[in-house]
């Protein structure tokens, strides 16, 4: 037993009257704690409960993204015209409707904007089908290869995926802990905030409660994270919604407000329709090829209304609408198509050996 760890499980846990907030460097501690195995199981267990019932602040937060940041695994900066975007999508994934994120990061990463997605495996409390899985139905399999790799694969084709299991294995080893208190715990919302990467980027990162918004503008402002964007998003996600205005906070330092909340009425822009049911799987790979062969379908409307957006926000595209109507002239010329058989064709040569992936492809 970590007794070091133990007076910060005490402090968190001790209730609504003598219970304290941890600062952000105690926040560090404990989650470095975690991470190594230094506590132990019941210790990691109650402090993941009490720090749930409790609620996380901005600072301890940011002590968490701290021990990330120092223990977990990390792209260098690669070449390109436009910062990277970091996805921040809940690792339990998607259980009511569909997800277009992987449509939408090949969309942009055909115009050379990087996007960078993280996760693992299924995960409690939802076990919705996660990123790694989508991927897969897209005929990418992220899951078998070195960091190095990915490095290597994220240079030449603007994509890349950080895998939990195989890249951070001291935290997927805390993933059962979430199914045994049977509630998602402060990591999983730091998750949503982590950047493993060192470049140029956005951080974007989906939410679902509206406090959240402000608890992440917090914990930002404290990481001195200067470029990030919140999304009221499905199911959390950064896919942006058509059955509800859609709430974004971006900050942007220089301006005055540097953080700045948005309000996109999807109606405004010929956008507005009931929110896409997640299908069986295989409708939803048949239904994802069919969006980059450029065939119309709602899945393809809400491809458009997200990487019209992101087109918009990456600095590509003067405007949402001019966004929109480029990701439907990419998609409709097969470029996205190549973009997906490309990286396709670099997972799988390095996966067989090839050490060597182009710059450029």
């Amino acid at each position: 037993m970590s007794d070091a760890f133990r007076a910060l499980l005490k402090k968190v846990g001790s209730g609504p009257h003598t219970g304290k907030d941890l600062s952000r460097s105690e926040s560090a501690a404990a989650t470095r704690m975690m991470l190594t195995q230094e506590a132990t199981p019941a210790q990691i267990g109650a402090f993941m409960i009490a720090q749930r019932i409790k609620r996380p602040t901005g600072e301890e937060l940011a002590g968490i993204l701290d021990a990330y940041e120092a223990l977990g695994p990390c792209l260098q900066p690669i070449s390109a015209p436009y910062p990277t975007l970091v996805m921040g999508i809940p690792y339990d994934g998607r259980s009511r409707t569909a997800p277009c994120s992987p449509l939408v990061a090949l969309i942009l990463a055909t115009i050379e904007c990087p996007v960078l997605h993280h996760g693992g495996i299924r995960m409690p409390t939802k076990y919705g089908i996660p990123l790694i899985e989508l991927w897969q139905g897209l005929g990418v399999d992220w899951s078998g290869l070195s960091l190095t790799q990915v490095q290597s694969i994220f240079a030449a084709t603007k994509l890349g995926f950080v895998y939990l299991p195989s890249h951070f294995p001291a935290a997927h080893d805390l993933v059962i802990y979430r199914d045994q208190i049977g509630k998602r715990p402060s990591l999983a919302t730091a998750e949503l905030l982590w950047c493993p990467y060192m470049g140029d980027r956005i951080v974007i990162s989906g939410y679902v409660h509206p406090p959240t918004e402000a608890l992440f503008q917090k914990t930002s402002i404290l990481r001195q994270v200067p470029h990030f964007i919140t999304v009221k998003g499905l199911e959390g996600s950064c896919d942006l919604p058509r059955d509800r205005t859609s709430i974004i906070g971006i900050n942007q330092p220089g301006q005055h407000p540097a953080f700045e909340r948005i309000l996109l009425p999807p109606r405004d822009y010929d956008m507005a329709a009931a929110e896409v049911p997640l299908p069986a799987e295989t409708e939803l790979f048949q239904g994802m090829q069919a969006v980059l062969a450029g065939t119309s379908s709602e899945l393809t409307q809400l491809t458009l209304w997200n990487a019209g957006f992101f087109l918009w926000r990456c600095g590509h595209a003067p405007s949402l609408k001019a966004g929109m109507v480029e990701a439907e002239a990419l998609l409709q010329a097969g470029v996205v198509l190549q973009t997906l058989n490309d990286l396709k064709l670099a997972v799988e040569g390095i996966s067989k050996g090839d050490r060597h992936i182009p710059s450029e492809i």
